[in-house]
């Protein structure tokens, strides 16, 4: 068929309600890998939800185990139509965080797909279950029409995505042969604006950790002891105001990275504006050049006495999960020592730096790769609009696996939204992205197909 008329199948599918109906199945299993979770939920997902898809297209699938006690299975599927064509690499992942229904608004529920106009609200609708679904079905679709792909697929299915990625490495590492290829195409995070498309190839880093003052044990009255037993509180509160300023600037010098070059910065220069404090964050930088070319504080959760029931005493210990966003050109094993040696030299050294879980390496790629190049001008070809194109996505993503282990180019086109409301209560995508992605990705792989590799 032509270009034309197959792009237009693949619309058909997410308007006439066959994306949302496949979506809705996806939803509903709670493969949540945070605390709420079950583990059973998240091997049903590979099992019973997308193997049988992938073996509709012709994939020949294997569960694997997870590399490491107690992390969680993953799902690879290869399709291979000639070892002499070019082998693209597919990623997702099928966890979603906890689902909190009692914050979700009347009406919805996490794990039930809700459709109110253009939303479509559920937990794993942005993040990311539509977004694998979106580039499956998109492979499904040129199959069905022309009975191959024209080039051969791999796709890999993790369930720890939202814990960490735990094993991802060490799988890819024992895996390395079975994962090779030439390219990595995959979809996570959001778009920049809801109405174009967007290209990103890399992602920032992230490394949580805790910060502690346990001072004694139990607490004690703060009437007898105010004014003389020192508060955990206030010399947390004071270490956190000599990590980042005011306006949560850092203030840790190696935290302050180098690689905001004027390459990246013309790259970001012509970016759309994004929603955004004035007063906050660094003060010289603009919005774009703060969250995709510069490192980043967040004080995730505080805890210390009982704030639903306060007592009057002064708290024994107190602590704070933290993290760090961080841009190539930060030294991650350097984070946390020089965090330490700063607020050693602030007169913190009764505060306790704790790591707190694996880390996501930041990772960048060139914007003017062949692939990245390729990829863009298909885009622009099938919706007549020019993605944005940014040298790694803000949030963080297992991207090293691909670019260190695989040494492949990696670029990710995003089937979601800014405000999508992933990893808090009314998570929703929307149905006008999900179509134009069917239409992008269906485009991309009939260009792949028919011109080869770049």
């Amino acid at each position: 068929m032509e270009r034309t008329t197959l792009i237009q199948h693949a619309s058909d599918y997410a308007s006439g309600g066959g994306l949302a109906a496949d979506l809705a199945t996806l939803v509903a299993r709670p493969s949540v890998s945070q605390s709420e979770g079950l583990p059973e939920d998240l091997i049903t997902y590979l099992t019973e939800d997308v193997r049988p898809m992938l073996e509709g297209i012709g994939c020949d699938c294997r569960i694997f185990d997870n590399p490491l006690a107690g992390g969680a299975p993953l799902l690879v599927g290869v399709r291979i139509e000639d070892a002499g064509l070019p082998t693209i690499l597919i990623y997702g992942h099928g966890d979603v965080c906890n689902g909190e229904a009692s914050r979700w608004r009347e009406g919805l529920h996490p794990f039930q797909l809700t459709q109110e106009g253009d939303r479509l609200y559920g937990r794993g609708t942005a993040d990311n279950k539509i977004q694998h679904l979106i580039n499956i079905k998109a492979l499904e679709t040129v199959i069905k029409a022309q009975g191959r792909l024209g080039f051969n697929v791999k796709l890999v299915l993790e369930m720890a995505e939202e814990t960490g990625s735990y094993g991802l490495r060490e799988f890819f590492e024992r895996e390395r042969d079975l994962l090779s290829a030439d390219v990595l195409i995959a979809s996570d995070g959001p778009r920049l604006q809801v109405e174009t498309p967007t290209m990103f190839m890399g992602s920032r880093g992230g490394l949580s950790f805790d910060l502690v003052v346990d001072l004694r044990p139990g607490d004690h009255h703060s009437g007898n002891f105010g004014g003389l037993l020192a508060d955990p509180v206030i010399l947390l509160t004071h270490a956190i105001a000599a990590i980042v300023d005011r306006r949560g600037q850092l203030l840790v010098p190696e935290w302050r990275p180098t690689s905001l070059t004027p390459d990246i910065r013309a790259a970001l220069k012509d970016l759309p504006p994004r929603r955004h404090d004035a007063d906050w964050g660094e003060a010289d930088l603009t919005p774009s050049e703060r969250v995709f070319g510069w490192n980043s504080l967040a004080v995730l959760a505080i805890s210390a006495g009982n704030i639903a029931a306060p007592q009057n005493a002064i708290s024994g210990s107190a602590r704070a999960t933290c993290q760090l966003r961080f841009v190539v050109g930060t030294d991650m094993d350097e984070i946390l020592p020089a965090l330490r040696r700063h607020l050693d030299a602030a007169g913190f050294p009764m505060v306790e730096v704790r790591p707190k879980g694996p880390a996501f390496k930041a990772t960048r790629f060139p914007p003017d790769h062949p692939w990245v190049r390729f990829v863009e001008q298909s885009i622009t070809a099938t919706t007549g609009k020019a993605p944005h194109l940014l040298p790694n996505l803000a949030g963080s993503l297992p991207n090293d696996v691909f670019t260190d282990v695989l040494g492949v180019p990696t670029i990710w086109i995003p089937h979601a939204h800014a405000d999508c409301g992933q990893h808090g209560p009314n998570e929703h995508a929307l149905l006008s992205i999900a179509e134009e992605g069917m239409r992008i990705m269906t485009g991309l792989f009939l260009d792949i197909a028919e011109k080869g590799a770049p």
